[in-house]
């Protein structure tokens, strides 16, 4: 649950802490640690491990690109991950209140945190919302998006369908509208708004009754996944030429090992997918009982997270050789009837083996009649196929839906998918809710006005309001800013700072004789070293590198979709998109310079108004 149900966790174990407390001694707690663990495991396992990490590993050789995934997993995922844990615990408050406890000038850096987590909320979501589109169109006789569908006058196929493929039609047609760029805005599309409309009322009765519904909700978004992982994984490794996919994945390119890109994204996709710096796993753990063991939680988690990403990425590749052979022969089958009726051929003359023999014979044989079919000729190969790398809503949404269409029993297979995808996206969306509600929770000033069902209400509203923005013909083109801005540079500041305000302002020695109170004993070696030293200096590199990224990126592009052509191009955003993405980034980073500027200077007053008093009385 988000929030769990009330225990009185006591006093007598945090009696060793110094530091102010913005919260009473009495604080919710989870039932067991087992759900303290599923509610994790369910924040932290979502689409990125899904449509993320095989792009990755198909942009990077494959295998090899889990050399360094591992080794950014054990110096800087699970570190980290243990770090934000502690911290929650050991404070038992949200972010605000846990960095104010720490110091008053880091209160910047817990408002950071529920900015981020307000930012993501409101286009995270968004996601559900199609996974539900898609979901509600899969109980159909056929696939929607299974065939193009004909034109007004019912005597040919829509040409942008025919242009493209019935998936990405359904897509950026069907379910998005979308306009030929982000200057076109058009309007809200009802269904989509609706759909978002049903995907926040899901969060929120998700979060609205405390443990009564979320606790059964985590069971279920933490443990369903798997299932149609299982069912996913069993259907994909039979399906023809899944064994081209495995091969692929499992075939390592290890002169990637080279690339410096593979290992910044390597860091980058840990980073991102155990979700550190939201809040939300500082808000979790300050549910927890002092004595809890979150270092065994910490680890277990992690690995759980980073074992989901591999196994979602077996699952996947065996889809992908599915989709690629199939393609691949579906091209043969094209360029075999293509000769055999341009050049009168007898039929089976002309195989899968000895197509290549065909084509170099009859060029030179007939050179002239071979020049005017030319122009109708496919370069078909299965490695090209393969090598075809797309990752998220295109994954997602055009990816496996191409795929599931070629199934058997297609519908039975959407359905399980897009549900599968809700359950990720939704456990994932309870944590973001919870980054930003439980440090609003613990604000007195708050709490004493509203009630945790009003604020659960008002925040879901905000978020959905927002959120319609992306549901316009053109939504998806700021879906993307979002997506590829909000977060990125944020989170490295936000965790950057983190991490060198627990080792160097609240003191190292000082946190590791917290931890020892906790769980038991002092940390490891290990931790102080990926902390003080090992941590910092990774998360500093990715700083510099994606701040000299955008720098010499050049003017940022996104891709367009173009009607005429059935296919996306690419466009410069325009001046105003520009200056958007600039206070996107700068947004949540902004807060923590400057809070801690008003925080001094609001002691400054103080300290000078209580030494006039002092002068006073003296005189």
């Amino acid at each position: 649950p988000i929030f769990p149900s009330s225990h009185n966790s006591g006093s007598s174990a945090r009696g060793h802490l110094s530091i102010p407390r913005m919260v009473q001694e009495s604080r919710p707690s989870w039932d067991n640690p087992m759900q303290f663990v599923l509610a994790c495991v369910s924040y932290a396992v979502g689409l990125g491990n899904v449509w993320r990490f095989p792009y990755l590993c198909q942009m990077h050789g494959g295998g090899g690109f889990l050399i360094p995934y591992l080794i950014m997993l054990l110096v800087e995922g699970v570190p980290l991950f243990y770090m934000e844990l502690a911290v929650g615990q050991q404070m038992r408050q949200g972010s605000i209140g846990a960095w104010t406890a720490i110091s008053p000038y880091l209160t910047g850096v817990g408002i950071a945190s529920v900015v981020v987590s307000l930012f993501l909320c409101v286009y995270y979501n968004v996601i559900n919302a199609w996974a539900f589109w898609y979901l509600f169109h899969s109980f159909q006789e056929t696939l929607p998006w299974a065939e193009c569908p004909v034109n007004g006058n019912r005597t040919a196929f829509v040409s942008e369908c025919e242009k493209s493929s019935p998936t990405q039609y359904f897509w950026y047609r069907e379910t998005l509208n979308i306009t030929s760029s982000i200057n076109d805005t058009g309007g809200i599309q009802m269904g989509q708004a609706l759909c978002l409309l049903l995907a926040w009322l899901v969060v929120f009765l998700c979060i609205i009754r405390g443990t009564k519904s979320t606790g059964k909700v985590v069971y279920v978004t933490s443990i369903f996944p798997y299932f149609v992982l299982i069912i996913y994984l069993i259907r994909g490794v039979t399906l023809h030429g899944a064994v081209n996919g495995l091969k692929y994945m499992f075939t390592p390119k290890l002169t990637e090992l080279a690339n410096p890109k593979a290992w910044v994204n390597a860091a980058t996709q840990i980073f991102f997918s155990l979700g550190l710096g939201f809040g939300s796993l500082i808000a979790f753990a300050s549910f927890n009982q002092p004595n809890n063991n979150f270092e065994k939680q910490a680890i277990i988690v992690s690995l759980i997270n980073s074992g989901t990403s591999v196994f979602a990425s077996i699952v996947t590749f065996s889809i992908y050789g599915f989709k690629a052979t199939f393609n691949y022969e579906a091209c043969i089958d094209r360029m075999i009837l293509l000769l055999m009726n341009s050049f009168d051929l007898a039929e089976g003359s002309v195989t899968t083996e000895n197509l290549s023999d065909w084509v170099t014979r009859l060029n030179a044989t007939y050179p002239e009649q071979f020049a005017l079919i030319s122009p109708q000729m496919e370069f078909c190969d299965l490695e090209s196929e393969l090598d075809t790398a797309v990752e998220g809503t295109g994954l997602a949404f055009i990816v496996y839906s191409e795929a599931i269409k070629n199934m058997e029993v297609s519908q039975l297979w959407s359905v399980l998918y897009f549900t599968m995808l809700l359950m990720l996206g939704i456990g994932s969306m309870l944590g973001n809710v919870a980054a930003i509600i439980t440090p609003l929770r613990d604000w007195q000033l708050l709490s004493r006005h509203l009630q945790q069902e009003t604020l659960a209400g008002l925040v879901c509203l905000l978020c959905f309001i927002i959120g319609l923005g992306f549901t316009s013909r053109s939504g998806n083109y700021w879906f993307a800013i979002f997506n590829d801005y909000a977060v990125t540079l944020s989170l490295l500041f936000i965790v950057l700072i983190e991490i060198l305000s627990v080792c160097y302002i609240y003191g190292l020695k000082r946190f590791e004789k917290d931890i020892s109170v906790m769980i038991g004993h002092l940390p490891h070696w290990y931790w102080r070293v990926t902390w003080s030293i090992v941590s910092p200096l990774l998360i500093v590199g990715l700083l510099i590198f994606y701040m000299i990224d955008y720098i010499t990126g050049g003017t940022p592009t996104y891709q367009a979709w173009d009607e005429l052509q059935g296919r996306t191009v690419k466009k410069e955003y325009p001046p105003y998109a520009q200056a958007f993405i600039g206070i996107l980034v700068i947004a949540s980073m902004i807060c923590v310079p400057l809070v801690a500027l008003v925080t001094f200077f609001k002691r400054k007053i103080q300290q000078q108004s209580l030494f006039h008093s002092v002068m006073l009385c003296k005189t």
